[in-house]
């Protein structure tokens, strides 16, 4: 059994209907953290690792996508994220569009990227998705799917909505920004002691 250490920065999910953003805010976070912090984040593109490492079961030609192996996906994750020798030196991004997929314990904030539907099917027709692809991840907008799964996957206090739409010139960098701010106060309580109830 694995041993868990009270950490001592913090695990951020930021998730959405593909197209909202989340790499773009998840790496510009990373950036912004490591040019004007003490916390370091590491950004962690579960799409690329699961390609990386090969944990899919292969190549969905109606979705075109990969077949998640979710199970291996995650004992790999759990080994970065939760390291047996002690709290990891920096905190994590992790950066998905299933917020269903991860443990509760390891996420100490869930950011929920949202976007119009007509912005969102501009974006998705601009990555050449396919028609049917399009329309499922419009429809999914539409529909909250991602955020109402979010607030079923983790405790209400730590799901935070924010507008992607690209409109405002700022609107990332603002996002960005109080997401940077959160982490902040998240590791000056660690480090004064402060915790959750279950000593996360």
């Amino acid at each position: 059994m694995t041993t868990h250490h009270p950490r001592t920065h913090p695990i951020v999910l930021i998730t959405g209907t593909p197209g909202t953003g989340k790499t773009l805010h998840s790496q510009l976070l990373a950036q912004e953290l490591a040019e004007s912090s003490t916390t370091q984040m590491k950004h962690l593109n579960i799409g690329d690792i699961v390609k990386e490492h090969g944990f899919h079961e292969g190549w969905d030609e109606e979705w075109s996508c990969w077949v998640v192996d979710e199970e291996r996906l995650l004992d790999y994750l759990e080994g970065v994220v939760n390291p047996e020798d002690g709290p990891s030196e920096t905190g994590f991004i992790l950066d998905h569009h299933d917020p269903s997929l991860f443990p509760e314990r390891w996420v100490d904030l869930a950011v929920v990227l949202t976007c119009d539907n007509s912005i969102l099917h501009d974006r998705l027709t601009a990555r050449n998705y396919p028609t049917k692809k399009i329309t499922e991840n419009v429809t999914a907008e539409i529909m909250m799917t991602c955020l109402n799964e979010t607030r079923e996957s983790y405790a209400e206090e730590i799901v935070v909505e924010l507008k992607s739409e690209g409109e405002a010139d700022n609107e990332v960098d603002e996002n960005v920004r109080r997401v940077a701010e959160w982490i902040e106060k998240w590791t000056e309580d660690r480090k004064n002691g402060v915790h959750d109830e279950d000593g996360q």
